[in-house]
C-alpha cells in the first residue's frame, strides 16, 4: 500500500513556473514507477509525464515536452514535477500516482494509487 501526497500547487502568470512534489509513504518506493496526470474542468484525466523507477525511462505529454521535467528521489520517496514557461492551458487539478511493475508511461488505467489532487492555476 502507498499513500501520495501532492503539494506545491497554486496562483502563477502565465510564463512563471512551479515544482510539484509528490511524497510516498510506505514501502519500497523505488520499487514504484511514478505518474503525473491533471485534469481541467470538464475534461478527461490525462497524462502529464511518467517516470520509471530507475529515472531511466520518461514520458511527455506531447503538450507539455520541452517545458516540464519529471524526476524523483527514492532516498526520500519523492517524485517532482517541474514546470516552466506555464500557460493557462496548463490549469488542472494535478494528479500523483504509482504504479507496481514495468513502466507503462502513460496507460493510466495501470497506476495503482492516486493522490488526491494539487490545483494549479495559470492566470494570463
Amino acid at each position: 500500500q502507498v499513500q501520495l501526497v501532492e503539494s506545491g500547487g497554486g496562483l502563477v502568470q502565465a510564463g512563471g513556473s512551479l515544482r510539484l512534489s509528490c511524497s510516498a509513504s510506505g514501502r519500497s518506493f523505488s520499487n514504484y514507477c511514478m505518474g503525473w496526470f491533471r485534469q481541467a474542468p470538464g475534461k478527461e484525466r490525462d497524462i502529464v509525464a511518467a517516470i520509471s523507477w530507475s529515472s531511466k525511462n520518461t514520458y511527455y505529454a506531447d503538450s507539455v515536452k520541452g517545458r516540464f521535467s519529471i524526476s524523483r528521489d527514492n532516498a526520500k520517496n519523492t517524485v517532482y514535477l517541474q514546470m516552466n514557461s506555464l500557460k493557462p492551458e496548463d490549469t488542472a487539478v494535478y494528479y500523483c500516482a504509482a504504479r507496481r511493475g514495468p513502466f507503462v508511461g502513460g496507460a493510466q488505467a495501470k497506476y495503482d494509487y492516486w493522490g488526491q489532487g494539487t490545483q494549479v492555476t495559470v492566470s494570463s
